[in-house]
């Protein structure tokens, strides 16, 4: 079976490290879907202002072909227990596909590059490819007696974040509650809690170096940097 991209995803993440672990944990979160060239038709759209979420199916475009493991060590678990790989969401899979439930924040059918979907709470790397896009359906998507395994709780902000005030004004207004939701969630990788160690993610266009210690972590410097490449 053949897939090809329908849309790439423009998000404020140019790297892996930093991304949530799922869609909606980040809620400020802004990104904008823009279809290819060959789905660059309003029709296609036509009744998906009447919805207030869609599903994106996209695809893992980082991550290598290293073979089948039939067992991974989940970020939630600490990255200490193994589970199977089918009782995760890790994109280690034979198919690295992903799914993010996201909300619209608003169409637009007339933009230079549209139309395009404007989204809150993607948890995907900018340029990812979308291969399809489908309405959320609350009476079928949303089932109140499903359980969550070693997963059922959604994460709490872990931080509290300190030294980001000097910083903020470097960013745009609509980044900063973002920023300061991402870092709370605590963005290392599970099996680092060095609190010597100096963190830096890339966001909106911006280097964020930072310090955790404890349940505290410590923004040291935000810097400007050029954003790399466009994807057509």
């Amino acid at each position: 079976m053949d897939m090809y991209p329908i849309a790439h995803i423009r998000s404020d993440f140019t790297e892996k490290f930093g991304i949530p672990r799922q869609s909606g944990v980040v809620s400020e979160l802004r990104a904008t879907v823009i279809f290819t060239p060959d789905y660059r038709d309003p029709e296609a759209l036509r009744g998906l202002e009447e919805f207030s979420h869609l599903w994106l199916i996209w695809g893992f475009s980082q991550v290598g072909r290293g073979g089948f493991s039939p067992t991974i060590r989940p970020p939630r678990l600490g990255g200490n227990a193994r589970m199977g790989v089918f009782a995760t969401r890790s994109p280690y899979r034979p198919n690295p596909l992903g799914l993010s439930a996201v909300e619209i924040a608003g169409i637009d059918l007339t933009a230079t590059d549209g139309p395009v979907i404007h989204v809150l709470g993607a948890d995907l790397l900018d340029g990812t490819p979308i291969y399809d896009i489908k309405p959320y359906l609350p009476y079928a998507d949303c089932l109140p007696r499903a359980t969550g395994g070693f997963a059922a709780e959604a994460p709490d902000p872990r931080l509290r974040v300190e030294g980001i005030e000097p910083w903020l004004t470097l960013l745009p207004v609509d980044k900063r509650a973002s920023l300061r939701a991402l870092l709370a969630q605590d963005p290392r990788p599970s099996y680092q809690r060095d609190p010597d160690r100096i963190y830096g993610m890339q966001f909106a266009g911006f280097d964020i170096k930072f310090q955790i210690s404890g349940q505290v972590l410590t923004v040291l410097e935000i810097q400007e940097v050029k954003r790399q490449g466009e994807f057509q």
